[in-house]
């Protein structure tokens, strides 16, 4: 073992005084260009060390560049994102107003054109029971609303005031299942009645067999209930059924859109044939009294 460890620092040592001899041979020797070949060969190497260092520096700051502008650009995208939120919101809230002007105007040329006196009101709440289709409106009793007050809108007959309170009244809409509104057909002045069905079409009943009633046919009112003034639009027929010469079933689909009421109109102005019937007391009441 110590013959081979002398063998092995023998041969280190021979290649040590080896390159220490090529090392004095070129700081003697110069190349073409007059500049030693150590000088020259140590410049390249440091020169490629400093390459490769540069290198990576240079790595490294074009990633934080890209770090902080990415950053900058997620920033960015965020307060797009959270304008275009806004923008959005913005628009549904115009939309909204438009769609309410719209409402108000309708409004306001169904009540410019009625001979009858009105008071609008808005719709603040439904009825929470599909049995009984209900909405509650903004008007009551301290805006002179009394029950059996007909309600309107701009599509058509939307019902009748059934529990007024001093700020709010309920509304029985004309699809409800205990509704009921004397028509007639505007074409052919056949007579009947419509009644709600809880669902989105009304029936039309009591119509004569031999009345002439078409599909496409217009409904309005006509007023000898005492509560819907005559000539209100109620709707169109849609189906019609005949059996043993009889009408056994006509479908009306309503004029008012009952899912989109915003807005509507109280007729505060009795029905003509109710205000009749009170001209004939007050007569028969002077007559009585003369007597």
């Amino acid at each position: 073992m110590a013959l081979l460890d002398i063998r092995r620092r023998t041969g280190w040592l021979f290649m040590a005084i080896v390159v220490g001899h090529i090392v004095l041979i070129s700081t003697q020797v110069n190349t073409r260009r007059g500049v030693p070949m150590l000088e020259e060969a140590t410049f390249g190497v440091f020169a490629e060390v400093q390459r490769a260092t540069t290198s990576m520096l240079e790595g490294i700051h074009d990633s934080w560049q890209n770090y902080f502008a990415l950053q900058q650009v997620r920033s960015e995208n965020e307060g797009l994102r959270q304008e275009v939120a806004q923008l959005r919101v913005q628009i549904q809230q115009e939309r909204a107003l438009a769609q309410q002007s719209r409402t108000l105007e309708g409004l306001l040329q169904l009540r410019a054109a009625l001979p009858l006196q009105t008071t609008a009101a808005t719709v603040i709440a439904g009825g929470a029971s599909p049995e009984f289709r209900t909405m509650t409106i903004d008007k009551g009793t301290n805006d002179a609303l009394r029950a059996d007050m007909a309600v309107i809108s701009p599509g058509g007959v939307v019902g009748r005031v059934i529990m007024p309170s001093p700020r709010a009244s309920k509304i029985q809409l004309l699809i409800d299942r205990n509704a009921a509104a004397g028509v007639l057909v505007e074409r052919s002045r056949a007579q009947g009645v419509v009644v709600g069905t809880g669902a989105d079409r009304l029936r039309l009943e009591y119509v004569s067999g031999t009345a002439d009633v078409n599909v496409g046919d217009r409904v309005v009112t006509s007023g000898i209930d005492g509560i819907y003034p005559k000539g209100f639009v109620v709707g169109q027929i849609e189906s019609i059924q005949r059996s043993a010469g009889e009408y056994s079933g006509i479908l009306v689909r309503p004029a008012a859109d009952f899912s989109a009421l915003e807005s509507v109109l109280i007729v505060t102005t009795p029905p003509a044939s109710v205000g009749l019937e009170a001209a004939s007391r007050k007569a028969e009441t002077a007559v009585s009294s003369g007597q």
